[in-house]
């Protein structure tokens, strides 16, 4: 008896109905984890940390919130790839006026180069932590690797997406093996998905968690991952891509979501324990081998270096695709690449303080969260541009209450961030 073939794996197959059970998710799976990335990166290190060494476990709620956050919004960023085969800016050009579209551009381009920041001083911190090689050498080393991996991008977007999800999760593992090595009490663990707070100081450490989720460069870049990776020919098969993308995003966040759990779980279990507030990474880093062995802080330092530089590949796509999308322009990705890095390499030769960077950064990339996120709700709530994809009426309304919220938290932290500048 002859055996009977699988049928090949493709999306198209998928939507033809020719596969069934789990395989079905497989070809869809990919761009969340591109996105994803932005929700790992070294800003995030820095603030879960913080949150487990000064509160324990208390705020452990807020970065299950955020995650619920982000599931909601990547998935609208998705949805309008699909429902129109453009991306955000591509839509925006098309519906705002040249001058607007030129303006939000330059706000784009202005973030993403902010964000970078973040995610190429903590690649080169994580070199300089595991292998002892000095800042200004590591983060030469760092550029290098970054242009490394930019060339994957030449093998196709697939490969890429591969290469990046494998990093994740390299990062997944390293601190997997963190957490087991912390050995945090369960209850104690389960104690801290109770909202609540302890404090002003509390609050505030909340707001920077939740005003963080929202990473401009992710809503921008996830509808250009899916708006012609898998072309629906009908509504229904729109609405079958979409549905399939949803288990890509979900998945996705989950564990981007388990990492900053579990960040701030090692944190609490071993800082706050002992009464420790550590806040900087290379602290962390020390404190990780000092109580739990070099083994976990050289884990720790490699999920640094991985997630800064995934984070930053990510970025100069994100680059790519605002500058196409808004102006309809393109540099070659090198040059754009070269210009991203050029201000944290500057920062780390002339011996500016990094820390104080990184706060005028995450400045920087608060003030853009709502030009990314309300021009997304308005699209994505329009008829006529999603076609059957529109969202529901419960979509629109939670969508605004939480651009609401997060609006209103990064302007908080923005004035905060300013006030602590001034008076430091």
């Amino acid at each position: 008896m002859k055996n009977k073939q699988k049928t090949p794996l493709s999306a198209n197959a998928v939507l033809r109905g020719e596969i069934k059970g789990f395989r079905q998710i497989l070809p869809f799976l990919g761009p969340a984890f591109i996105a994803a990335v932005a929700y790992i990166d070294p800003g995030n290190f820095a603030t879960n940390i913080t949150a487990g060494s000064e509160y324990g476990y208390l705020l452990l709620w807020v970065i299950v919130v955020s995650n619920l956050m982000a599931v909601l919004i990547q998935s609208l960023s998705a949805k309008l790839g699909i429902a129109t085969g453009r991306n955000l800016p591509e839509v925006a050009r098309d519906n705002f006026s040249k001058k607007t579209s030129i303006m939000l551009w330059i706000q784009a381009e202005i973030v993403i180069i902010a964000t970078d920041l973040a995610e190429f001083i903590g690649a080169a911190l994580g070199l300089y932590l595991v292998f002892k090689i000095p800042m200004l050498p590591a983060a030469l080393i760092t550029a290098v690797a970054a242009f490394g991996i930019l060339e994957l991008q030449r093998r196709g977007v697939r490969t890429f997406e591969a290469i990046v999800s494998g990093m994740v999760m390299m990062v997944v593992m390293a601190f997997a093996f963190q957490t087991f090595l912390a050995d945090p009490k369960p209850t104690e663990v389960l104690s801290g998905l109770f909202p609540s707070f302890d404090g002003v100081g509390s609050i505030l450490l909340a707001t920077g968690i939740l005003g963080a989720t929202v990473m401009p460069h992710a809503i921008y870049l996830h509808s250009s991952l899916t708006q012609s990776r898998v072309i629906g020919r009908s509504e229904a098969e729109k609405k079958k891509i979409f549905k399939f993308e949803f288990f890509d995003i979900v998945i996705a966040m989950v564990i981007a979501g388990a990492i900053n759990i579990s960040m701030l779980v090692i944190a609490a279990a071993l800082f706050h324990k002992r009464g420790m507030d550590v806040s900087d990474l290379d602290v962390a880093y020390h404190e990780l081998g000092s109580l739990i062995g070099p083994t976990a802080a050289v884990s720790f330092g490699l999920g640094l270096l991985i997630a800064g530089l995934a984070s930053s590949a990510v970025g100069t796509m994100s680059g790519d695709v605002v500058m196409q999308g808004f102006i309809n322009r393109r540099i070659p990705l090198y040059l754009r690449r070269a210009i991203t890095m050029a201000p944290p390499i500057l920062i780390i030769a002339l011996g500016l303080n990094a820390t104080v960077a990184l706060v005028w950064s995450q400045v920087i990339l608060s003030f853009g969260i709502a030009f990314a996120l309300i021009p997304l709700i308005i699209f994505t709530s329009n008829p006529n541009i999603m076609g059957g994809l529109v969202n529901r009426k419960w979509v629109t309304y939670t969508s605004w209450v939480i651009a609401a919220i997060t609006v209103a938290l990064n302007l908080f932290l923005i004035y905060s961030s300013i006030v602590e500048l001034i008076q430091s």
